[in-house]
């Protein structure tokens, strides 16, 4: 046969037209296939060929639960909340809830493109890989509902495609959301003092601490519980795990669990934050790892000695250097529609923007400003640690994935099936050692921010004392894993977000930069709540069982019990002050707290008669009959100063007014916490149980703000979210878990909020990690999507 082809003179035979053919088909890229099965409380396990196409379908997954806060995200990382939602209101950004205008003047000052985009061509084959196909999932599913999106973004003006930079962005904000973005309305404030202006006292060291606050310096937003066992303490004699992220129950930061498989490479299970291709906190065939929060430093400042006469021009090296004026614009909405564009100034340096806040001790006058470098900014290889976590086979391999260094800000605590627990603060951390801390000290006023507030600040009149020496270095001054704390143990390790010092009492730490962590310094009551429900299951002195082995239901039971270590450590020594009370609402209230069993469970009673004791008694001047010995960090301070007349006259006060401030609040002083503490769904409030961190509860709940006792109760909205216990068998690995909120942001769908009962009720789900397990517990068809 021969075809006859439109140009002239040329024939075509057969079989060299269907070579070309065959040719041509061959050079498109094949189409990938990519299933998604879902299980009990929506739980998608995602199965793909490669890469990229996981990436696309865990996309179209998780937009399918949380498209319109994915979509309300990418407006904030472009910079355009007031163009759409006005000026004014207020927004998260990453953890803090600030201004829009704010939040549009840090986004399109910080974010830098085109060095986002370098970062992406210099990252591994397989990142790369998965950012192609997340942003072509997310694409898809907008493709795919177009007009048909949920009533909270449906038709918004504001939905737009994901673009590569939106992508990127989105990572570098999860990135340095415990760095630079909590200082983003110190940025957006900064501008230089006027001519003539006189130079403030600085404030005391106190009143600076104080005012840190506001960037969480001392208290940070998210918070853990960690705890790994080995083979000499676990009944199977193979690994145990609890993970017990404390995370914010709102926004970006919600976990949302899944089961990635590329047959041959990996299979893991877990769950992750924000818009994460891969599980963060999870398990595989061999092995089980969770993240704390850990208590590395991840930015510093400069302190900057001004040029003389020139506010805007800092000394570096005995030269003048001017500061870079970067001035963004961005949109505004009024309440009649109009939008106008509004220009703003951000003031930079080599070393990073300009931060003020006088009442930190961070003021821009006419000798000293202070400029803000975060270790975590263009840090793109987390992806490539979490990768090398799914496809472990034992806690060495997990070691050596965090080698490559680019851990944000976590410590990892893992097991393996073999019996190996590790412990490990690899994170991304300044390459800061304490003899340039000392080299390059600043100021008096600021170098005492670090002993007060762990607030770095270096002296940025001198280049030696920048610890980035080369921007476009792979590990651009980090400390390196040699240099950081790893423990592998065959008995347990834990972490409550304090520092790696009693990660295991028996370890005897090398020295460390102290930009990691505080060795003998006092341990929070929720890191000795912890320790003292290891000791005693380990010696067989709690309730749980006779013997002295750990396994997940002992896990449970210990996280669950929901013991309070304060009350455990102080109503002992107050019970006989107030019981001699004559006043007859301090009688009551004292019958109360005797009666209370001391714990935090719904049904306990009393329990915010002591929270709001504890509240103010914590913060009495010379409170502790024991005060913090470093010989014996896991049992001090302890005891009440009940000898001391003032110290038992301003316990009582403190007492007098939590029975106010409950009876205010219109609850009864004995009423259960179930009735007290709630959380409030579309279908009404929720009794939760649970207490805070400055009471030592393990099973952490509260308020992401103001926490006090008012009409209505305690409001939780932060805690405990995403809850898993793992060990395992000859199959792999055993695992239970709760998911607090559910897997969907969106107050619509049924899988909001539908695990809070197992929470309430105690109860926890077995995840379905091998392939015949899924089949039987599937909930609907499967859906199968293609990517070519």
């Amino acid at each position: 046969m021969v075809i006859r082809s439109p140009i002239r003179g040329l024939t075509i035979g057969a079989a060299v037209l269907a070579t070309l053919v065959a040719g041509c088909a061959a050079l498109r890229p094949p189409v990938r296939s990519v299933s998604i099965q879902r299980t009990a409380h929506g739980i998608a396990h995602i199965e793909a060929p490669d890469h990229e196409s996981l990436a696309f379908g865990v996309a179209y997954a998780y937009a399918e639960d949380n498209f319109c806060q994915s979509a309300d995200q990418l407006v904030t990382i472009r910079g355009e909340r007031s163009r759409y939602f006005g000026p004014d209101a207020k927004a998260l950004l990453g953890l803090r809830e600030l201004q829009n205008d704010e939040i549009d003047i840090f986004v399109r000052s910080h974010m830098d493109d085109a060095a986002l985009a370098a970062a992406l061509r210099a990252a591994s084959p397989g990142t790369r890989a998965l950012y192609r196909g997340y942003i072509k999932g997310f694409n898809r599913y907008l493709h795919d509902h177009a007009g048909r999106l949920p009533r909270a973004c449906n038709g918004a003006p504001w939905v737009r495609p994901m673009s590569e930079a939106d992508y990127l962005r989105l990572q570098e904000l999860l990135m340095v959301q415990l760095g630079v973005a909590l200082h983003a309305d110190a940025i957006a404030g900064a501008s230089p003092p006027a001519a003539g202006e006189p130079v403030a006292a600085a404030p005391g060291v106190q009143e600076a601490v104080a005012a840190l606050q506001r960037f969480h310096a001392n208290e940070p937003l998210l918070g853990s519980n960690g705890w790994a066992f080995g083979s000499k303490v676990t009944r199977n004699g193979r690994g145990v795990l609890l993970g017990n992220p404390h995370f914010p129950w709102q926004g970006v930061n919600r976990f949302w669990e899944v089961h990635l498989t590329i047959p041959g490479e990996l299979d893991v299970m877990g769950a992750a934050i924000g818009h994460s291709p891969l599980v963060q906190i999870g398990f595989n065939h061999d092995v089980a790892w969770t993240h704390t929060v850990s208590t590395g430093r991840r930015f510093t400042l400069f302190e900057l000695a001004l040029a003389k006469d020139d506010p805007r021009s800092y000394v570096l090296d005995g030269s003048i250097v001017p500061m870079t004026a970067q001035r963004v614009s961005y949109e505004v909405v009024d309440a009649q529609g109009k939008v106008t564009t509004r220009e703003h100034t951000v003031w930079r340096t080599r070393f990073g923007p300009i931060v003020e806040a006088p009442k930190a001790g961070l003021a821009w006058n006419r000798t000293h400003a202070y400029a803000l470098r975060d270790a975590n900014s263009l840090n793109l290889r987390a992806l490539d640690i979490w990768l090398g976590f799914s496809r472990a086979r034992n806690v060495r391999d997990m070691r050596a994935a965090l080698a490559g260094l680019g851990m944000p800000w976590v410590n990892t605590i893992a097991a393996d099936r073999a019996g190996h627990a590790m412990y490990a603060d690899v994170s991304v951390v300044p390459d800061v050692d304490a003899a340039q801390l000392q080299r390059c000290a600043p100021s008096k006023e600021a170098a005492a921010l670090f002993t007060a507030a762990r607030i770095v600040v270096l002296d940025g009149s001198r280049s030696d004392c920048d610890w980035q020496r080369d921007r476009h270095s792979p590990v651009p001054g980090w400390l390196p894993i040699e240099r950081m704390p790893v423990a592998v143990r065959r008995d347990w390790v834990q972490n409550s977000n304090d520092s790696f010092w009693m990660s295991n009492p028996a370890i005897d730490w090398p020295a460390f930069s102290p930009l990691i962590g505080e060795i003998r310094h006092p341990q929070s009551l929720r890191t000795r709540s912890g320790l003292h429900e290891i000791r005693q299951r380990i010696a067989g002195t709690d309730d749980i069982a006779a013997d002295t082995k750990v396994g997940i239901a002992d896990l449970q039971a210990m996280l669950f019990g929901n013991r309070n270590h304060a009350a455990y450590l102080v109503l002992d020594d107050f019970l006989p002050v107030c019981r001699e009370a004559t006043d007859e609402a301090l009688r009551a209230g004292c019958a109360v707290l005797t009666a209370w069993d001391r714990r935090d469970n719904l049904d306990s009673r009393g329990e915010q008669v002591f929270r709001e004791w504890w509240r103010a008694a914590r913060k009495i001047d010379g409170v502790w009959r024991r005060p913090f010995d470093p010989a014996n960090p896991m049992d001090t301070p302890a005891g009440l100063a009940t000898d001391d007349a003032r110290v038992r006259t301003e316990l009582l006060r403190a007492l007098a007014k939590a029975i106010e401030t409950v009876r205010a609040a219109g609850f009864a002083l004995d009423a259960p916490l179930g009735e007290v503490q709630v959380y409030t769904t579309k279908h009404g409030p929720v009794g939760l149980h649970g207490g805070p961190e400055f009471e030592g509860v393990l099973n952490k709940v509260e308020a992401a703000g103001p926490d006090t006792l008012a009409s209505g109760g305690y409001r939780i909205d932060f805690g405990s979210s995403y809850i898993q216990t793992v060990t395992f068998d000859d199959r792999g690995p055993v695992a239970e878990a709760i998911m607090v909120y559910g897997q969907s942001s969106d107050p619509d769908s049924p899988l909001s909020f539908d695990q809070l009962p197992l929470y309430t009720g105690k109860r926890w789900m077995r995840l379905p990690f091998h392939a015949e397990d899924v089949a039987r517990e599937r909930v609907g068809d499967v859906q199968h999507l293609t990517l070519d």
